[in-house]
């Protein structure tokens, strides 16, 4: 799990400072929970889809074979 921190909104963006080391990543605000302020804090969830990946590999494979 990461944390990050809302900095401020810049149109359609949003700019995260992500973990400890607080880098800098602007992120599209449509993805957000609504109701979000500057100053908030967020929990963000990143894993691996094998099931995802290995439907758009054997997409590709199938592509070209044709």
């Amino acid at each position: 799990m990461i944390s990050a921190y809302l900095d401020r909104f810049e149109g359609d963006f949003a700019v995260l400072y992500l973990g400890d080391d607080m880098k800098k990543v602007n992120f599209p605000r449509a993805y957000l929970p609504e109701g979000l302020d500057e100053g908030d804090y967020l929990r963000l969830d990143i894993s691996y889809d094998k099931e995802k990946t290995e439907q758009a590999e054997q997409k590709a494979l199938d592509l070209m074979k044709n």
